[in-house]
């Protein structure tokens, strides 16, 4: 294999073998049967229309508790997820914390089975922990990324393994939809089986990860205490993001941009039950259409932004929220005025599927090129650190953006609000002007090259 000069590496980065690039992707296959069937259309639609219901105020009460349940995970990520960057880098313990975080997951996603109609707090504290455990071994397993390729192929590596995380949905919500059925109270004895069947899920195909992905660094010396080390290399890393600018000025970008995401992640299913009134057989359709396109976006995107440019692809993939949004909230006065003036019989669920395409499309390919940046602009022996930083832009963006949507709606109802998301994608994009890619990339580089020297003579010491 021939070695390529990478930014942000001591010398050279070399491109992983497939079998490892292969096992890390499927830990994004695996997960995506939590993100998909308990966050995203399954059990937010159970939540919010069963366990709570409409108490007499068009679901407002359930949509809020839901927007706290999400909020609060995503805070406590915000809190830890630095810190335990911090301390994976420093110990070299990637693997370890990501398989805490995986076990978590399995073990709180299973317990949902109990979560029945009234069992309102056993729910939300459920859903707390399970979203906290599954968006820190986000952060966790994207840590991993810049080590597996040089800088020219982060984006391809980034979107296949975007990619292989819808078709994990795809395959995830295929058996939902056979043997589960819908989400009502009428079938609530077979669809309380969707945490457990996600937990299986994400437990066994996520195998693979643990025996083929490898742990690369040295620990340093354990002379100091866990917290004592997180709170020195944040601190210093806050000193240095003076260094890193381009990245800094990107998270500020990725704020509001994730902001956006995450609304729809957690109200797109619910606003299709909720604002368009779908029934099983559209509902189950926009699964299939949002997998498909949310892959054929990552993976497709990926290879673009490798020949375009990664800021650019990012930019491109906002430009096509802002059109995404702008349809959802339109949807149910466009299919009007097409019934009115061209005589046809349409209803707006099934505008509402080619509206899925679009947003499908969106979804993979946004959240590809923001993994791909943040590894560009990654230090290698900061990488945890870097990535702890984008959990944390990440998830202070689901905090906010929720809130946000969670309190607008209980105002002005469901649809309204949606156009939120419109504002937050466009003031990404006005942010993510500023940023310089080459000069980013440059940053990284020359931080290693400063820095790489003298850590591994400290390593080779002790």
């Amino acid at each position: 294999m021939s070695v390529i000069p990478a930014a942000g590496s001591a010398g050279a980065r070399q491109r992983a073998s497939k079998k490892e690039i292969l096992g890390w992707a499927m830990f994004d296959f695996a997960n995506q049967a939590y993100t998909l069937l308990i966050i995203t259309v399954v059990f937010g639609e159970l939540f919010t229309t069963v366990i709570v219901g409409d108490r007499g105020d068009g679901f407002r009460l359930a949509n809020l508790l839901w927007s706290l349940a999400l909020a609060t995970s995503y805070l406590l990520v915000v809190i830890t997820a630095p810190l335990c960057g911090a301390v994976m880098d420093y110990r070299a313990a990637k693997k370890r914390f990501l398989f805490i975080s995986y076990i978590v997951t399995v073990i709180a996603t299973a317990l949902l089975y109990f979560v029945a109609p009234g069992y309102v707090m056993l729910g939300v504290l459920l859903i707390v922990v399970s979203n906290y455990a599954y968006s820190m071994g986000e952060s966790f397993i994207a840590a991993f990324l810049p080590d597996l390729g040089p800088p020219q192929d982060l984006g391809k590596i980034s979107g296949f393994g975007w990619a292989l995380g819808y078709v994990g949905g795809l395959f995830a919500a295929g058996f939902t939809l056979v043997a589960l059925g819908e989400a009502s109270a009428d079938n609530f004895e077979r669809i309380r089986w969707v945490g457990p069947f996600a937990a299986a899920f994400f437990l066994i195909t996520a195998i693979p990860t643990f025996l083929w992905v490898k742990e690369r660094g040295t620990p340093q010396p354990h002379r100091k205490s866990y917290r004592e080390i997180a709170w020195e290399r944040v601190s210093t890393t806050l000193h240095e993001l003076r260094h890193f600018r381009d990245l800094g000025i990107f998270l500020v970008s990725l704020l509001f941009s994730m902001a956006g995401v995450y609304i729809i992640i957690a109200f797109a299913f619910i606003y299709g039950a909720q604002v368009i009134g779908w029934d099983e057989a559209v509902r189950n359709i926009m699964f299939i259409i949002v997998q498909i396109t949310a892959a054929a976006g990552a993976l497709g995107f990926g290879f673009i932004q490798d020949r375009i440019g990664t800021k650019f692809t990012y930019q491109l993939t906002l430009m096509l929220w802002v059109a995404a949004i702008l349809a959802i909230w339109a949807t149910p006065e466009v299919t009007a005025f097409l019934n009115a003036a061209f005589g046809i019989d349409w209803e707006a669920q099934h505008l509402f599927l080619f509206v899925g395409c679009l947003a499908g499309l969106s979804l993979g390919s946004s959240q590809s090129a923001s993994r791909a940046l943040v590894g560009l602009f990654s230090p290698t022996r900061k990488a945890a650190e870097f990535f702890g930083f984008w959990g944390l832009a990440n998830k202070l963006a689901g905090v906010l953006g929720i809130i946000a949507l969670g309190l607008l709606q209980s105002v002005v109802g469901l649809q309204a609000s949606i156009l939120l998301c419109a504002v937050l994608f466009i003031v990404a994009m006005l942010i993510c002007l500023a940023v310089n890619q080459a000069r980013g990339q440059r940053a990284a580089a020359e931080w290693e090259a400063r820095n790489g020297a003298a850590v591994a003579d400290r390593e080779a010491t002790t």
